[in-house]
């Protein structure tokens, strides 16, 4: 795309954020659909839907169609008739600059970032004051309808489906920080924006929040401190400084809620428990409490060294140091191979594989169960 060196994704927001400004600050009043296809240059090739067919496609946003409501808007079941295509819309909440810049981020990331672990964004409306985007529809819903909301009729996740949701998110994340130039920050890892197929396989969703990563020389940017509580790296949420591995601490908590059928932040819960890193970490520390971590629902079906492997991939995401921290592509390594099923329950096939080819290239250490010794004050 001509004039923009640093990358289509940088440049296209930088114009569309200066446009947005621009437009609010001074009263004027443009078509944004016009404006983000004219900066797109040919590049963005969703639909642009009225306000009038995205009614009709969800009968009128009737609460029968709603899916799911979150802190940006409503999202419902719609379906368009001249594509014969059941899509999911998100209406943004028309109160505020917040749920703008949502729409923005998000038509443009969606729009340039492409990726089967990415959901697929197949147009926007932006109508007035509407601000509504158009998604592939997930029909199996979210991750937390499936682990942390399960209703007594569903079953529960096995050990494997839970493996290949954990790979698939990971691969998601991979490619926003290692494949797309500039790297992108999602800022947003949970349960809730891990959306499922009717074969189990994760697509992450949601990117009003992403940033766009550290480029040349630079360690960090800094931001106001934004994301879900529980889920939040703790040197940014201490100073706003954003980086890859922010996203690598919020997906080692999605990924200990996946191993333990656990809320991040559950207050229903006795309050040395409530808290599900705080909880977990000084059982990280005595293997002989490893099963206790498990999700009661897996009722003990799962490869016991598969779960020693999958905590000690948790624990290593979790690390308080960010510089400690896995690469996102190592963590992608070990669950490759997690997700496999075990050909022998005695074989000592997963623990040469996870130890030999998930270092941290950046510390060089290891994603390994050994490296974590007993809990102070455990019994």
């Amino acid at each position: 795309m001509s004039g923009c060196g640093r990358g289509e994704v940088e440049c296209l927001i930088v114009h569309l954020f200066l446009y947005f400004i621009y437009s609010t600050e001074s009263g004027k009043h443009r078509n944004i659909a016009e404006e983000i296809l004219k900066i797109g240059n040919g590049n963005i090739s969703t639909h642009i839907f009225t306000f009038r067919e995205l009614a009709a496609a969800t009968k009128n946003f009737r609460s029968e169609s709603l899916l799911g409501e979150g802190g940006f808007g409503r999202v419902y079941k719609g379906f368009i008739e001249t594509t014969n295509q059941d899509v999911a819309v998100k209406q943004l909440d028309r109160n505020g600059l917040q749920g703008n810049r949502e729409f923005l981020v998000e038509v443009l990331m969606l729009s340039l970032l492409h990726h089967k672990n990415l959901v697929n964004l197949i147009g926007f409306c932006a109508d007035g004051d509407q601000r509504i985007l158009v998604y592939e529809y997930m029909p199996f819903g979210s991750l937390e309808d499936h682990l942390l909301d399960i209703s007594p009729s569903k079953k529960p996740l096995d050990w494997g489906t839970r493996m290949k949701i954990a790979e698939g998110a990971a691969k998601g994340l991979e490619y926003l920080h290692d494949k797309a130039s500039p790297p992108v920050i999602y800022r947003d890892f949970k349960a809730s924006n891990i959306l499922l197929d009717e074969n189990f396989n994760p697509k992450l969703s949601d990117f009003g929040l992403a940033k766009l990563g550290p480029t040349g020389d630079k360690s960090h940017v800094s931001t106001r401190v934004m994301g879900t509580y529980g889920y939040c790296a703790p040197e940014y949420a201490m100073t706003g400084q954003l980086t890859r591995m922010s996203d690598v601490y919020s997906f080692g908590v999605v990924f200990l809620e996946i191993i333990t059928g656990r809320r991040a932040i559950d207050n229903a819960r006795p309050t040395c428990e409530q808290n599900l890193v705080t909880w977990a970490q000084p059982l990280f520390r005595d293997k002989r409490k490893f099963a206790l971590m498990a999700d009661p629902l897996l009722e003990g079906k799962y490869p016991i060294k598969g779960l020693y492997q999958a905590l000690a991939v948790a624990a290593m995401c979790l690390q308080e140091e960010a510089s400690t921290r896995p690469l996102i592509s190592d963590v992608v390594t070990a669950l490759e191979y997690l997700a496999v099923p075990p050909v022998d329950e005695g074989s000592t096939r997963h623990n040469t594989r996870v130890n030999s080819q998930t270092s941290d290239r950046t510390t060089g250490g290891e994603i390994d169960v050994r490296s974590h010794g007993a809990c102070e004050g455990e019994q």
